[in-house]
């Protein structure tokens, strides 16, 4: 095998314990007039304050925008950038859980290239740089403050819709742990088992023939050395870090691993991308508007077992990392792990109706982008078998596949 890699990942991350102190030198390095993207609840704040008063003493002019809705919906972006034009930032800095990052770069593209969030869609259409971005992650999941992608919800597609490019990866990523300690047990649950799913899909992903240009003509390039090394060392973080930091939230040493695992889960997916566990939350979000960890979560184990048969050594690198004996043990464990954190076990579960396993399959095949990384093809009949053992529990049926 090639020894290829690739890794795409913001000019300085900072990490560790009251990290978050930085962000005013750190901002005064890259602008002087900063929009501060956050949601309604975090601009009220007091540690937020704080850190907005931070950047006021290094002489820094703040407008802060706490608009952000969960899932970002399209026109909530439009709106930010218009009404910060007479701001005129050369700065924005996103600071909360991923639905805010993703809301700040998607600003900073408007508010540098113009046009509507729909001009972007898709891979490699933002034309070139955008202003400088700071991100402050305040949950542990997503892993945007990472990543070269936004996700938004689009009313007229009612799907998800994502922006990927190289150009959105933040400048400057600020994660302070002691951030998390208050995140509830739930949403730190559901945060991180999404981005234990990151790293999963990441590390298990397809391996492509690296042929020169390979990272230039796809954003999300496949698994490769330096991805499987971030992913495997996120899998390890998140394993010994998930169940404890939902037991007790003031463990600050989970709360680190995990924050750690979320952020490395997405120096991984950045280039090596996710697979079918996200193709198929996808639709199934739509239907059920549930949380898309939930939606991942539920899925990874079964989207595991139709994956097995081509992830042998990967299933063996992956029982190291979390202390089991063998690869037939990490799909039990892993579903396990989810169970006791409160993850659904089923798409019925989830809420889905089970006259809508047609069309998640069929929706679920159309996300190309996706399905192609997944490591085993996935063509509509297959699918279908996956989306109804998911539904009915039945992952024996796909292990005997």
């Amino acid at each position: 095998m090639t020894l290829f890699g690739t890794i795409r990942a913001p000019r300085e991350m900072i990490f560790g314990s009251g990290q978050r102190d930085a962000l005013g030198k750190v901002a005064a390095q890259l602008g002087r007039r900063a929009l501060v993207v956050t949601d309604e609840r975090l601009a009220a704040d007091a540690t937020f304050q704080a850190m907005v008063a931070q950047l006021k003493a290094e002489g820094v002019s703040v407008r802060v925008d706490g608009s952000t809705l969960p899932e970002v919906p399209v026109e909530t972006a439009i709106a930010s950038a218009e009404a910060a034009r007479d701001f005129a930032p050369d700065l924005v800095i996103g600071v909360g859980g991923g639905s805010c990052l993703d809301m700040a770069k998607c600003v900073a593209v408007l508010l540098t290239h113009g046009g509507t969030p729909q001009d972007y869609y898709g891979e490699f259409m933002v034309p070139g740089p955008v202003m400088p971005l700071i991100a402050v992650p305040t949950t542990a999941g997503t892993g945007s403050e990472a990543t070269p992608v936004a996700v938004l919800s689009d009313s007229e597609r009612q799907l998800k819709v994502g922006i990927s490019s190289p150009h959105i990866i933040p400048t400057v990523s600020i994660c302070d742990p002691d951030l998390t300690l208050t995140c509830p047990p739930a949403l730190t649950a559901i945060a991180g088992a999404d981005a234990l799913t990151h790293a999963i899909e990441a590390f298990t992903a397809i391996r492509r023939d690296p042929v020169p240009g390979l990272a230039q003509e796809r954003v999300f390039v496949g698994k490769n050395a330096t991805s499987d090394h971030f992913a495997l060392t996120a899998i390890g973080l998140l394993w010994h870090g998930l169940e404890a930091a939902c037991t007790d939230g003031t463990d600050a040493q989970a709360r680190a691993k995990v924050m750690m695992g979320a952020m490395t889960a997405g120096l991984a997916f950045g280039v090596a991308g996710t697979a079918a566990a996200h193709a198929i939350q996808y639709p199934v979000g739509a239907l059920t508007h549930t949380a898309h960890g939930q939606g991942v979560a539920c899925l990874m184990p079964y989207v595991l077992a139709w994956n097995a048969p081509r992830i042998e050594a990967e299933l063996d690198q992956i029982a190291g990392a979390i202390g089991v004996s063998n690869r037939d043990a990490v799909i039990p464990a892993i579903a396990a792990l989810f169970g006791r954190i409160g993850i659904p076990r089923t798409l019925q579960d989830l809420g889905l109706a089970e006259d809508k396993l047609d069309w998640v399959a069929e929706q679920s095949c159309g996300i190309a982008r996706l399905i192609q990384n997944n490591p085993r093809p996935l063509p509509l009949e297959d699918m279908r078998r996956l989306v109804g053992a998911a539904y009915h529990g039945k992952l024996d049926v796909l292990e005997t596949n």
